[in-house]
């Protein structure tokens, strides 16, 4: 099978198929974000280059998630770097270590995705970190909600207050995909969840083939580089901005290191 390249979200064109945490289609005229919400989104230090409306907020950079208290939030650290190709958390992490967080779902979920949030947790308990993930039948902590319709594959937010952000979207048309796939993908969000951003973000061409910085800002969620992860390309880390259509990304020795760092 030809080779497609899936930024967790996507793009349908004649010739190839493109993913990202998600992929903005064309806004129409009357989606047109307004000039003072993009003022907002730039701000917190991401790109406004495809911002995609969705109920309670706006997605950016293919596949995070900001609701309108996010918007509206000027978090700061000293902390804030520019670099190349990292591992990066954002200034907001889930607190009270050690800890067990709860994940459910909610909607029709088919057997392949509910293997796949079992295999996401896995990967995460087998590095033995302060982090516990446990699967729960409803209520959990963060919540993998199957929707239809979607202009990306997943999406989710950054924590706050302490606590992983709450909701990954998933969009149901891509259920069918290799268990590795999604796998990879319910653990991408669930590291945006925990505090994680893309390792690519300030290049998204290098696993997406097109765009730029994803951008930040001193008063934005920042880019927090984790000290002990490679200063150049990290082809392999779970957090890249794009895949393939038959990528498997388990956590690299990097990707290790970052989360035995931070958890």
């Amino acid at each position: 099978m030809r080779k497609i390249i899936l930024p967790l979200m996507v793009v349908l064109t004649s010739a190839i198929l493109i993913i990202s945490c998600k992929k903005a289609a064309t806004v129409s005229e009357e989606q047109q974000i307004p000039q003072s919400v993009l003022s907002q989104i730039a701000a917190l230090g991401f790109s406004t280059n495809n911002v995609i409306p969705e109920e309670g907020g706006y997605i950016v950079e293919g596949d995070i998630f900001l609701d309108a208290a996010t918007l509206s939030s000027k978090p700061s650290s000293p902390r804030l770097v520019i670099a190349t190709e990292e591992q990066y958390n954002t200034f907001n992490l889930v607190t009270g270590l050690p800890r067990t967080i709860t994940v459910s779902t909610s909607g029709s979920v088919n057997a392949a995705v509910s293997a796949a949030v079992d295999g996401a947790i896995a990967r995460y308990n087998a590095q033995n970190l302060n982090l516990t993930f446990q699967r729960v039948a409803s209520g959990g902590n963060i919540n993998v909600k199957i929707v239809r319709n979607a202009q990306y594959i997943a999406s989710a937010g950054f924590p706050s207050g302490g606590n992983p952000y709450n909701t990954i979207s998933f969009n149901k048309r891509y259920e069918t995909y290799s268990a590795g796939f999604l796998t990879t993908v319910l653990a991408h969000e669930m590291g945006h969840c925990i505090g994680f951003r893309h390792t690519d973000y300030m290049n998204r061409s290098y696993s997406c083939g097109t765009g730029g910085n994803e951008g930040q800002e001193t008063s934005g969620v920042g880019a927090v580089h984790i000290p002990g992860t490679p200063t150049g390309p990290d082809a392999a880390s779970w957090m890249l901005a794009c895949l393939s259509a038959t990528t498997d990304r388990p956590f690299n020795a990097n990707d290790k290191t970052a989360l035995n760092y931070l958890y």
